[in-house]
This record gives C-alpha cells, sequence and structure tokens, in this order.
C-alpha cells in the first residue's frame, strides 16, 4: 500500500468517518485520515491521506476551501440544515438584488464564528453533536474565520443558491443562518457541496465506484496524490545522505541561505522525508515519514 492522497467525492448520506473507512478498506490501507470533516448531508471533496501521508494531513487542514450551497429561507433547523427538527418559522421579506448584495458585502472578510452545537468539536472528551443529541448545550468561544468571496449564484423564490471560499474552522450551517439573519428571516442549508480543498483546486474527484475499480485492478496508483503535492509552497531543501541521516536521527543540519519556517526535505535520490524547520542557517526535522513518498522533481 503506497503513501499518497486520494481527493474523494464524498457522498450524501455518509459521515466523513464512515467514507474514510470505506476509503481504507478498499485500498487495504494501515493508516487513513481526511482533512476536514463534511457533514453527512454534505458532498464533494474529501481529501484522505493513506499510510505516512497522515502526518501532513494538518497541512491541508489549514487550507482555504470552497463551498456551493442552497439556503432555504424562513425556516430555521436544530442542525442548520434538512436532518434537524424545525425549530422556528419566520417570514421571508421582499428581497431586492441590491439587498442581498449589501448583506454577503457585510459578512466578507475577517469575522467571527461560533461553531454550531451539531459539530464534532469536543468538551470533556465528548463531541458536541451527542451532547446536543441528549439536550444540552454548552458555552461555545467564537472563532476567527475569514470570507474572500460569498457569491449569490442564482435565486429561486425563497431559495437562494450561493457559493464561499473561506478559511479552516468555517461552518457553512452557521454562515447561512448569518447570511438569513442579516435579510431579515431565518433560513438553513438544504444542499452542499465543498468543490475544492486548495491547493486542490485543479485536481479531479473520484467516487468510492472509482476507487474500488482502480483497487481491483492494481491501479490506486493513479489515482493517488503524492504526499507531498499540498506542499510545493514551501521551500524544498535537498540533504546529502550525511545530513540525511543526521536529520532522520532527529538532528539539526546546516542549511546555508534558506529562510526561516518550514521547509520540504528530500534525500540525495530525491525521496520525500518529510517536514522541517529551518532557522539560523540550519533545518531540524518536524515530522518526517517512515518511507519516501515522492521525488523532487
Amino acid at each position: 500500500m503506497a503513501t499518497g492522497i486520494v481527493l474523494l467525492d464524498k457522498p450524501a448520506g455518509l459521515s466523513s468517518n464512515a467514507a474514510l473507512q470505506r476509503v481504507r478498506r478498499l485500498c487495504g490501507a494501515g493508516k487513513a485520515g481526511h482533512a476536514g470533516s463534511l457533514d453527512p448531508l454534505a458532498t464533494g471533496m474529501l481529501p484522505v491521506c493513506l499510510e505516512e501521508a497522515t502526518k501532513i494531513a494538518g497541512e491541508i487542514l489549514s487550507s482555504r476551501k470552497r463551498y456551493r450551497f442552497t439556503l432555504e429561507l424562513g425556516t430555521r433547523t436544530a442542525t442548520g440544515d434538512t436532518e434537524g427538527a424545525v425549530l422556528e418559522r419566520c417570514a421571508v421579506p421582499a428581497l431586492a438584488p441590491e439587498s442581498i448584495e449589501a448583506a454577503l458585502e457585510r459578512l466578507r472578510g475577517p469575522g467571527q464564528q461560533v461553531p454550531p452545537m451539531f459539530s464534532a468539536l469536543k468538551r470533556g472528551g465528548r463531541p458536541l453533536y451527542e451532547l446536543a443529541r441528549a439536550g444540552v448545550s454548552v458555552e461555545r468561544e467564537p472563532r476567527a474565520i475569514e470570507l474572500y468571496e460569498l457569491t449569490l449564484l442564482a435565486r429561486d423564490g425563497e431559495r437562494l443558491e450561493l457559493a464561499t471560499v473561506c478559511s479552516k474552522g468555517t461552518y457553512v450551517r452557521v454562515l447561512a443562518e448569518d447570511i438569513a439573519r442579516a435579510l431579515g428571516t431565518c433560513g438553513h442549508v438544504t444542499a452542499l457541496r465543498r468543490e475544492w480543498v486548495a491547493p486542490f483546486e485543479r485536481e479531479p474527484m473520484h467516487t468510492l465506484e472509482a476507487i474500488e475499480r482502480a483497487c481491483a485492478a492494481g491501479a490506486l496508483g493513479e489515482l493517488t496524490l503524492p504526499a507531498d503535492r499540498p506542499l510545493e509552497h514551501l521551500p524544498a531543501v535537498r540533504l546529502d545522505a550525511e545530513r540525511a541521516g543526521r536529520v532522520r536521527h532527529g538532528q539539526a543540519v546546516p542549511a546555508a541561505g534558506a529562510a526561516a519556517g518550514k521547509a520540504r526535505l528530500y534525500d540525495e535520490c530525491g525521496a520525500f522525508m518529510g517536514i522541517g524547520e529551518l532557522a539560523a542557517g540550519q533545518v531540524r526535522p518536524r515530522r518526517l515519514l517512515h518511507s519516501p513518498a515522492a521525488a523532487l522533481p
């Protein structure tokens, strides 16, 4: 089983963990992790890191994401989407295009968002959604988010189709409720699709069926991206055999001329070793892979 990243097109009705486990079993992977949960209602890109690539999943989690979603005005639910019970019905005022645009403009840019109770965040070791299902609500600290884009794509009566490019930690269900509130009413998400996770904006996604066929044909490698693919924004440091050996033993080694910050590390053969930290003309290991996973072009 090779180390790498598969971009799953998650189907509706599966939790992210259930989808992950399906991919892991199909691929015969010992280790697998996904980079960024999607609600069961949601479809779209779920990066699945296999084997040693799980060590760089955190780098993907911090990336921008683009969502396309449908907001139904006039009804608020317990979960913020169609899976929850209706809590409130509101009148929907007459909305001119300019009033919708003004509401969206107020939400663009940096802001704060309180995570929903129906989320995978944990309190005392328990996911918040478990507490919510038990009728328990706890205080949640607002988090800093940023909406780089927020656009109205179409309108059909009281249903708005929108798209957003947002920072990590953004809950589209909460955003949809904020939009509805800014329009003088309430609302909930009826459809949600994640179109991409940076830096995979132009990479194809693969269905569970396509992954199953590839695995059966021994062609999973054709669908798998190398573990260093999400790290191309980082400087690359190639180490000779002596320095690579020292890094693998946890030691810092000289890296002349390198700026401070994280870097991609490669051995003398061009095999990807993992992530290092550059400082004061040296590089020290930060997160290393146990086996070669990619080659430096």
